[in-house]
C-alpha cells in the first residue's frame, strides 16, 4: 500500500493549480483576441489591396501603405507593423469596415489577430497569475499541513456486491 504523502499532495495540487491558471488565461485571452478587434471580424469586409511604398506627409518617411478601391474611391492605409516587412507590389488581404474603410487593416495572423502590446501584456499577466499561485501555495498554513498529515484515504471497493 502507498503510503500518504503530504509534500507530493501539495505539489499536484500546485500542478493542478498551474492547469486552472493557464487554461483560464488562454481562454480569456482566445476570448479577447475574438471580440476586440478593430475593424471587426464579423462586421468587416475584407478586400485585396497592393503594398505600394508611398513618401508619409507626417513622418517624411517612405512607409509601405496597402492601396485598395471600393467602388471608384482610393484608398490607401499604413501597413506597418513591428517584425512585418512588406514588398512593393505585393498583394495583401484588407479588412475594413463598410462605413469608414479609411480605418482598414492588413488582415494577417500577426498585426490583426496578435499584436504584439497586447501579446507582451498577456505574457506579463500570466506570469503574474503563476506567481500569485505559487505565493498562495508555497507555506501552507499549521492547520493544513496537520489536516494534510492526518488524511487517510478512505478504502474503496473495486467492485460492490
Amino acid at each position: 500500500m502507498i503510503a500518504f504523502n503530504p509534500l507530493l499532495f501539495t505539489y499536484l495540487h500546485i500542478i493542478n493549480l498551474y492547469k486552472t491558471v493557464i487554461i483560464l488565461y488562454l481562454v480569456v485571452f482566445c476570448l479577447y483576441i475574438l471580440f476586440s478587434r478593430q475593424p471587426d471580424y464579423f462586421d468587416g469586409e475584407i478586400t485585396t489591396a497592393t503594398i505600394h511604398w508611398q513618401k508619409d506627409s507626417i513622418q517624411k518617411q517612405t512607409i509601405p501603405k496597402a492601396v485598395f478601391f471600393i467602388g471608384k474611391d482610393v484608398y490607401a492605409v499604413d501597413a506597418r507593423y513591428i517584425f512585418r516587412e512588406l514588398a512593393e507590389n505585393k498583394f495583401v488581404e484588407i479588412i475594413y469596415e463598410s462605413n469608414s474603410p479609411n480605418k482598414a487593416v492588413v488582415y494577417s495572423w500577426w498585426g490583426y489577430w496578435i499584436t504584439a502590446g497586447e501579446l507582451f501584456a498577456s505574457l506579463i499577466l500570466l506570469f503574474v497569475l503563476l506567481q500569485i499561485a505559487i505565493v498562495m501555495n508555497k507555506n501552507p498554513s499549521a492547520e493544513s499541513l496537520i489536516e494534510q498529515l492526518e488524511y487517510k484515504p478512505e478504502k474503496k471497493r473495486r467492485y460492490s456486491d
